[in-house]
């Protein structure tokens, strides 16, 4: 082979090995982001269910309030 088929061999694998290095650190960003956005739904999920006991227990709180409510009437 002539020596510019090999400079066109080794410069084609370099182009190729770079795309590919390239490629790989796109799919570790989003490794990355798909992470924290797993960690971001946790915590909205979270969030969600502590705010979601509150129309629940309300009507038991206002039961149990009821006597204070009574005596303030009577005052």
């Amino acid at each position: 082979m002539p020596v510019v088929a090999w400079v066109t061999v080794i410069i084609g694998g370099l182009i190729i090995l770079a795309a590919a290095v390239g490629l790989l650190r796109v799919v570790l960003h989003l490794v990355a982001v798909h992470r924290t956005l797993t960690q971001v739904v946790g915590g909205v999920r979270v969030i969600a269910e502590q705010t979601s006991t509150v129309p629940t227990v309300l009507p038991s709180v206002n039961s149990t309030l009821m006597p204070v409510h009574d005596f303030c009437e009577s005052i």
